[in-house]
């Protein structure tokens, strides 16, 4: 195994605790030109950084169609990372990189968007008026105040919650999750909101798994 860690922005105080280890900082959620001439050189990539830093590699991995090839560690470096507890990830951020660097990945379904980006952990909207569906299934029709979509082992798994004050959820799961909607500007992507109002969105399972370093 070649691998090399990827110091993202938020990670600037670990680097110097990792020993002697390839390393490479980027910026806040690396693009092309950071990300891509990595790839074919590495077959392991370790993310130190924000669940938004490690979406953006995954992201290049999926557009680069590399995701086969080449497996991905974590080390979360923001208290509220939904990536942490989903991939079982130590708390303590040596024992992260510990597993990161020398664990054993598994393949899990890797859910992307209509709009070539990917959900890794977490993604809400809240106040929405209109129509959803979870594969065939109507999810809701008319104004919701919350939808809450997580990857599952099927695909997507959507919470939608209707109520105000009395609270009443719902849970669809299959294999893709689409939104039409009046547009809002609520939408926020392992923990990126999104930079414009929004009137239709699709998640669904993309046809390469992701290799993730978990737990």
């Amino acid at each position: 195994m070649r691998g090399i860690v990827v110091a993202c922005a938020a990670a600037a105080d670990l680097p110097a605790r990792l020993g002697d280890v390839p390393l490479v900082h980027a910026g806040a959620r690396p693009g092309k030109a950071e990300i891509d001439l990595l790839l074919g050189e590495y077959d392991r990539l370790v993310v130190l950084g924000t669940d938004g830093d490690l979406a953006a590699v995954v992201v290049r991995l999926m557009r680069r169609e590399a995701l086969p090839g080449v497996s991905v560690g974590f080390v979360p470096t923001e208290p509220g990372s939904r990536v942490g507890p989903a991939w079982r990830l130590p708390a303590d951020p040596d024992e992260a990189f510990a597993l990161a660097w020398k664990g054993d990945d598994v393949a899990v379904p890797l859910v992307r968007d209509d709009s070539g980006g990917v959900l890794l952990a977490h993604a809400r909207l809240r106040d929405v008026k209109g129509q959803a569906y979870c594969d065939e299934q109507v999810a809701f029709d008319g104004s919701v105040t919350g939808v809450e979509v997580t990857p599952d082992d099927t695909g997507v798994a959507a919470r939608v919650t209707r109520g105000r004050f009395l609270k009443r959820s719902s849970t669809y799961r299959g294999r893709a999750f689409q939104i039409g909607c009046v547009p809002t500007s609520s939408l926020v992507i392992d923990g990126v909101p999104h930079p414009r109002p929004v009137t239709r969105w699709t998640w669904y399972r993309h046809l390469t798994d992701l290799r993730a370093v978990r737990g």
